[in-house]
């Protein structure tokens, strides 16, 4: 099966694709990054995402999917626009039909790693691992997206026993 991975943002927004197959090993099928231009207004730069995850769903056509939660941060102007790429994401998935999952950052790094208080480096290096890539996923976002799809597949088993 395949599934997506939202790393949602205003300027960036990451996506993985992984397959699960099934012996439970783990290819990467596509990862990237939607930018978005700065002097484009609000709706704009949201109908911009919005249209591009769309295609991505789409072309991938995932099982299901899930998106990284917002967690607390200290400027709420980021927050905010965080929030709403995340608000498109999970409206691009609800539209497409497809079940979509949320998970917070420490839940993706204690996926990923065994660890919560992994830092970047970390997660991409088992991303690297998991994967079977040469190299860690760039840019971070894309690697931080695939770690989402990779959590997602892994708590969907655990949950499934």
């Amino acid at each position: 099966m395949v599934y997506l991975g939202i790393d949602p943002g205003i300027a960036i927004t990451g996506y993985g694709v992984v397959r699960e197959e099934e012996d439970g090993g783990l290819i990467v099928v596509g990862y990237g990054v939607i930018k978005t231009l700065q002097r484009l207004t609000l709706p704009e730069r949201l109908h911009e995402l919005y249209h591009k995850l769309t295609e991505i769903l789409f072309l991938h056509r995932p099982a299901s999917g899930a998106v990284e939660k917002l967690f607390f941060q200290k400027n709420v102007r980021t927050a905010m626009s965080v929030g709403q790429a995340r608000g498109v994401a999970l409206l691009a998935f609800g539209e497409a039909g497809i079940p979509v999952a949320e998970y917070t950052p420490l839940e993706i790094k204690q996926a990923v790693t065994g660890y919560g208080g992994a830092d970047k480096s970390q997660i991409q290096q088992m991303v690297r691992t998991l994967l079977v890539l040469d190299q860690a996923p760039q840019p971070d976002d894309a690697a931080d997206a695939l770690a989402v799809a990779i959590c997602h597949i892994h708590s969907r088993k655990m949950k499934s026993l």
